[in-house]
């Protein structure tokens, strides 16, 4: 079967999200499985929750499952059922949203080198196992090196004004297509939201 002939899977992932991280580890498990092609779209979450004018995040949580203690707890939860590791990012990382705004363009510069799937992997190694001190483009790059992808066009990519462009086309094309937060995985119109919805995107994947 050719690339072109595999069901596209449209992966909507926040680089700060817990759940995208957890989604990620079992990409590869469901392509392999499902016989899918998974195609990774960053997207900053800040920018997706201004769209939609409200944000769960912001002021007192709306329901006990946006509780930042019961979020790590749960992760962990489901960390522990997929047999990934995982570590609570500090508080100064996962609150500094201009770091997670560059993050975000760099996920999306990899993403124009072909190498979204790498990068966004290399991040949310880095995030959500043995998170950095501090999100500077020197970190960027090395995990730009790190996935394989020339560091001077990496670089070259990362500044190119198209490239902020696309990544807030990405966002508002998930808005538009219903997307209401991360991860969401969607097919032709069909989304499935949350880590915890793999099952039924597999499940509808074995019926396609």
């Amino acid at each position: 079967m050719v690339m072109a002939d595999l069901v596209k899977v449209d992966f909507f992932l926040g680089i700060a999200s817990r759940y995208s991280y957890l989604a990620s580890t079992q990409i590869a498990r469901l392509e392999a499985d499902k016989g899918c092609r998974v195609e990774w779209r960053p997207l900053f979450t800040g920018d997706l929750m201004r769209l939609r004018g409200t944000s769960p995040f912001r002021g007192d949580a709306p329901s006990g499952q946006y509780d930042w203690s019961y979020r790590q707890y749960d992760a962990e939860c489901w960390a522990e059922y997929y047999g990934v590791p995982y570590r609570e990012p500090p508080g100064h990382l996962i609150h500094d949203y201009d770091a997670l705004g560059r993050l975000a363009l760099a996920a999306t510069a990899a993403a124009r080198l072909d190498a979204a799937a790498a990068y966004c992997r290399r991040i949310y190694t880095a995030v959500f196992t043995a998170p950095p001190d501090r999100i500077d483009d020197k970190l960027l790059l090395s995990f730009a090196g790190g996935c394989g992808c020339d560091q001077d066009e990496f670089r070259a990519m990362l500044a190119d004004p198209a490239t902020a462009e696309q990544l807030h086309a990405t966002t508002r094309e998930a808005h538009d297509r219903g997307v209401f937060g991360v991860p969401a995985f969607l097919v032709d119109d069909r989304m499935y939201w949350g880590n915890d919805r793999l099952e039924l995107l597999r499940h509808y994947l074995a019926n396609w």
